[in-house]
């Protein structure tokens, strides 16, 4: 049986390992060293803010993100419905209630007009969200010239989901430096990984240093130990962040390789009526995390369902978009504002192996695959 083509595998090798090796070698092994710190600059660096806080998870992130913007329990978030269940869960850990908004069917980012309309709604019943959690999906950033200012004119602070867009930018901005905090997030599928890890990013100095105590037990600066909160183990290791200082000088080639791989499948859909490259008219500033594409079934007589199994037939992996929030049975009770975008995402989207470690062997299998199931000579 042919090895297995994942939709996003890690892409490591020597270079990483010579950061890890060098890291144990140092003997600053765990929970903090110099390679967090590192991490943590040169990050924030590069995205243009003053602070990131390396921890074990973008939901870990996403957690103490809504703490420190106060959320509690009883409280609303109102977030995207298009999007991963992290972010919903880290809205119920902290005891609020998620309020889910449909999307933008050009990218499948919150709907600006959908968010006004939710918070205008909640203004007349008389609730103020606690915050706002837009997600920026498969590596497109959110209209945040839009959210920013709803949430402005709402008083509502704004905490980015941009777990999956590290790397893109909205209008020249960088993906991660929007709203009162951003988060990342690492995960071995990601656009770089730490195996597994987070970060907070902001501008906000008091912030920043209320989530390293949060997520570092919430231990008093005393010998002995001493809690006066509730606090979590969420810092990420030494060894994880010298992976992550090795990844990140590797970002911008992982992404120009992610575009290469979407050109060569915009090239081999192109002659196809009812497929298109979702969010690729206007993907100048994604990262090109994960392509994927919407299949108008009566059109082309196929299904993504039919060829997702037409590629796992040859043990490559596929997978539609996101299931939306409000159709997951732990969030049905939720509020939400819909269009039915979402929804037609979900049945019509599928994602496409995208890794910037594919060979082109394994890419040119996957194509071969794909034009032998559709009918074009490549």
């Amino acid at each position: 049986m042919k090895n297995r083509i994942y939709m996003s595998a890690p892409d490591v090798g020597e270079l990483e390992e010579s950061f890890v090796v060098a890291a144990i070698r140092s003997g600053w092994i765990a929970p903090l060293g110099p390679d967090v710190d590192a991490f943590e600059r040169d990050l924030a660096e590069r995205v243009g803010v003053r602070h990131g806080v390396a921890l074990s998870s973008g939901t870990a992130a996403l957690h103490l993100g809504l703490l420190g913007l106060g959320v509690k329990p009883g409280d609303i978030v109102v977030t995207s419905t298009m999007t991963f269940a992290a972010t919903a869960n880290s809205i119920a850990y902290t005891g609020a209630t998620p309020y889910f908004v449909d999307c933008d069917p050009s990218s499948g980012n919150m709907d600006p007009r959908l968010l006004r309309q939710s918070l205008e709604s909640l203004s007349e019943a008389g609730v103020r969200p606690a915050a706002i959690l837009p997600v920026d999906l498969l590596g497109k950033a959110a209209n945040y010239t839009e959210i920013t200012r709803i949430a402005e004119e709402h008083d509502v602070p704004v905490l980015c989901d941009a777990a999956e867009s590290l790397g893109a930018s909205h209008k020249g901005k960088a993906a991660g430096s929007f709203g009162c905090a951003s988060i990342f997030s690492f995960n071995g599928n990601k656009i770089m990984t730490t195996s597994g890890g987070g970060m907070l990013l902001t501008d906000d100095t008091a912030l920043a240093e209320r989530t390293r105590y949060l997520a570092t037990q919430a231990r008093q600066p005393v010998v002995h130990y001493e809690h006066v909160d509730v606090g979590f183990n969420y810092r990420m290791s030494n060894l994880l962040a010298a992976l992550g200082r090795a990844q990140l000088s590797r970002l911008d080639q992982m992404i120009a390789r992610r575009h290469e791989i979407r050109d060569r499948y915009r090239d081999l859909f192109a002659p196809v009526k009812g497929v298109e490259i979702f969010g690729g008219e206007d993907d100048a500033e994604d990262n090109a995390w994960l392509t994927s594409i919407l299949v108008d079934g009566p059109t082309t007589g196929w299904t993504p369902q039919e060829l997702s199994a037409a590629l796992s037939a040859e043990n490559i992996e596929s997978r539609p978009l996101w299931k939306p929030m409000h159709l997951q049975p732990v969030f049905r009770d939720a509020p939400a504002t819909l269009n039915g975008s979402a929804e037609r995402l979900f049945s019509t989207g599928m994602t496409l192996p995208s890794g910037s470690g594919l060979t082109n062997d394994q890419l040119a299998l996957v194509l071969a695959t794909i034009a032998r199931f559709i009918g074009v000579k490549l």
